[in-house]
């Protein structure tokens, strides 16, 4: 990590969403509502599948670790923009904007792995029905969620030290409200291709490798699912199916938007827009269409609620 030594600049100024003074006033209120309702409904999902005993199943246990996902990766981003709102020169120490690119990566990849390990415990709870128990037995969850969390460390340690390897000599304003990967690497004052080239393989092998995981899962649950002569049985599993499908398909879609487009399509205003939507409202909506779709989870919620 020699090279972080040759940068000259030891901190960055962000330039947050807008510069309009009521504009801002009204953004933090919106985004202040937005992180409340993130951090209390994704600890309430945690909090409800932790107490209640009929929601300790692979399914729900997969699913506490999505919260805690969202709520770890929106608490790295979100704090420090709403304080920014503040500031009239919103300031970023080189080792802070190292350690929230940091976290932000080691959540932001769990969270896709955990989406694709959903999708394959889906997949064994459909087309395995009787072998389920034995296959996702506890002692399979935790060895999955170990690879989840280490798959999650190494991946954003690539992509942190993929970015803070280039020298920062000049210019110190990254134009965003939290240090992401494309404006840092604008500020370089070297040669950034080779680790643009690094980051966009990793983004590009391992999503493929979750896309493929999760499209594979569910091409075997949706001709299972055919085989099912009960209509009600048909609308359970596709129920149990669609809260998960949703949610993949919004932090995926997104994700790869911003990682994978070519670099001449790249517009600071769209970029963020679509971080503000996969940092902070993505993070309330999972545990909102998980409750809203999910029987058991609405249930649970209430019957924690009443007692």
């Amino acid at each position: 990590m020699t090279p972080l030594n040759k940068s000259s600049v030891r901190e960055f100024v962000l330039t947050g969403i807008t510069n309009d003074l009521h504009l801002q006033h009204i953004l933090f209120l919106l985004f202040l509502l937005i992180y409340l309702i993130s951090l209390i409904s994704n600890t309430s999902i945690m909090v409800t599948i932790l107490i209640i005993n009929d929601l300790h199943s692979p399914m729900y246990y997969f699913l506490s670790n999505l919260s805690f996902s969202d709520l770890c990766y929106s608490t790295v981003i979100s704090p420090k923009m709403l304080f920014d709102f503040f500031l009239e020169k919103k300031l970023i120490s080189f080792i802070g904007c190292v350690l929230q690119l940091y976290f932000f990566a080691v959540f932001a990849s769990t969270e896709c792995y955990i989406l694709s390990t959903m999708a394959y415990d889906r997949y064994v709870a459909i087309c395995h029905p009787l072998l389920y128990v034995l296959i996702m037995n506890g002692r399979k969850c935790v060895i999955l969620t170990l690879i989840i969390y280490i798959g999650g460390l190494c991946t954003a340690s690539i992509h942190t030290s993929c970015t803070f390897i280039l020298p920062f000599c000049g210019p110190n304003v990254i134009n965003h409200f939290y240090c992401d990967i494309p404006p840092l690497m604008e500020l370089s004052c070297a040669d950034t291709f080779m680790s643009k080239t690094i980051i966009f393989g990793v983004v590009l092998c391992l999503g493929l490798f979750s896309v493929i995981v999760v499209l594979a899962s569910y091409i075997y649950i949706f001709f299972t699912i055919l085989t099912i002569h009960s209509s009600e049985g048909r609308h359970k599993a596709f129920s149990t199916c669609s809260s998960h499908l949703l949610c993949v398909a919004l932090f995926y879609g997104t994700v790869f938007f911003m990682y994978l487009r070519p670099a001449s399509k790249y517009s600071v205003t769209q970029d963020k827009i679509v971080s503000v939507f996969y940092t902070m409202i993505i993070p309330m909506m999972n545990p909102i269409i998980y409750c809203l779709r999910n029987k058991e989870v609405k249930e649970a919620i209430k019957s924690c609620i009443r007692s």
